[in-house]
């Protein structure tokens, strides 16, 4: 992913906190033997520091791949955009469309689980993230409604070695021109155009204009 300088996150707190409400994204690993790359949609969990931790279905083809080569991408994008060449100039003959997005792409180490307990694990942090009210039975090993289940699906630790994030919304243009595509993004509402225009004025007042 190219980053150019207006384009990267401000600090770490500002993809973190962007990353913090979305929990689904992709995960790609290399093919084995030169094929393409396995891609996975899937919801995660990140801890917020340095781990992201989901599980799959035991004949994913991603188990594969991560034996081959145990690195792994998590890739998340959101609050995403087509602006239109008209409203980044004053000449509809001359403006040049462009995508407005925020991504983050943690690179990660992998570690697969197998074992019972570490499965269960990961379930009952995915559980408490994303049924915080509690409403599921008991998660454990070897007891409650789930534990017979465990055999058909393999647990994932993911390591978080490197983060590349970027807000891509014209921050190095004049302001001029931001006012027209917000104007335009206002207007338009269509979908993910409010994410959008959120994530341009954010990145505008964080920058003090």
């Amino acid at each position: 992913m190219l980053i150019h300088p207006w384009d990267a996150a401000h600090d770490d707190d500002e993809w973190r906190n962007w990353l913090r409400t979305r929990d689904f994204g992709q995960i790609a690993v290399n093919g084995v033997d030169g094929t393409a790359p396995v891609v996975v949609p899937t919801h995660f969990l990140y801890d917020g520091a340095s781990e992201v931790v989901l599980h799959l279905a035991r004949p994913n083809p991603i188990w594969e791949a991560l034996a081959a080569n145990p690195v792994a991408v998590v890739s998340v994008h959101d609050d995403y955009a087509y602006i239109p060449g008209p409203w980044r100039s004053d000449s509809p003959e001359t403006g040049v469309p462009t995508s407005y997005y925020a991504a983050v792409q943690l690179v990660c180490a992998a570690e697969v689980v197998d074992g019972r307990e570490g499965k269960a694990e990961i379930l009952r942090r995915q559980l408490a993230h994303h049924q915080p009210a509690g409403d599921h039975g008991e998660m454990a090993a070897d007891a409650g409604p789930y534990h017979k289940m465990l055999s058909a699906i393999r647990g994932l630790r993911l390591r978080v070695v490197e983060v590349r994030a970027k807000f891509k919304y014209d921050a190095h243009r004049p302001a001029e021109l931001r006012e027209r595509v917000a104007a335009g993004l206002a207007e338009r509402n269509s979908p993910g155009d409010a994410g959008a225009l959120v994530q341009q004025r954010r990145r505008e007042a964080a920058a003090g204009g």
